[in-house]
C-alpha cells in the first residue's frame, strides 16, 4: 500500500463516524455520502468494510440486516454512543494536528527569504 492511501485510510474511522452521526447507514451509502458532501475519500469498498468490522468489534458501532427493500439484504450500521466518544476525539485530534501544521505554515511563511543557490 502507497504512503498516500496508508494517510487516507488512517482518517476512514474518523469519516465513517461522521457519516453514521447523520443516520444509519449501509457501506454502499457510506461511500456516496462521502462524494455528496465532497470528501474525495479514494477508498476501495473493502477497506470501508474492513473499518465497519472494526468499528463494530470495538462497540463504536452497530449493525443490523435490512431485507425490507427488494434486492438482497443491505447490513446496516448506526452509531453507539461509544462511537459518539471516538467521534469527540477524533474531532479532538484533528483540531490539535490542525493547530500544529497551521503553526508550521505560519512559522515557514515567516523564514528569511533563501539566497541564490551555490
Amino acid at each position: 500500500m502507497t504512503q498516500a492511501k496508508k494517510r487516507q485510510y488512517r482518517h476512514l474511522p474518523a469519516f465513517i463516524l461522521l457519516a453514521l452521526a447523520q443516520g444509519p447507514l449501509h457501506g454502499g451509502g457510506l461511500r456516496g455520502m462521502f462524494a455528496s458532501q465532497g470528501l474525495e475519500l479514494a477508498v476501495d469498498s473493502a477497506a470501508v468494510y474492513r473499518t465497519l468490522r472494526q468499528l463494530e468489534a470495538e462497540g463504536a458501532v452497530t449493525s443490523a440486516w435490512d431485507a425490507s427493500r427488494a434486492g438482497p439484504a443491505l447490513r446496516v450500521y448506526s452509531l453507539t454512543a461509544a462511537g459518539h466518544d471516538k467521534l469527540d476525539a477524533w474531532k479532538a485530534d484533528i483540531e490539535h494536528r490542525l493547530a500544529l501544521l497551521t503553526n508550521f505554515l505560519h512559522a515557514y511563511d515567516r523564514l528569511p527569504p533563501r539566497g541564490p543557490a551555490s
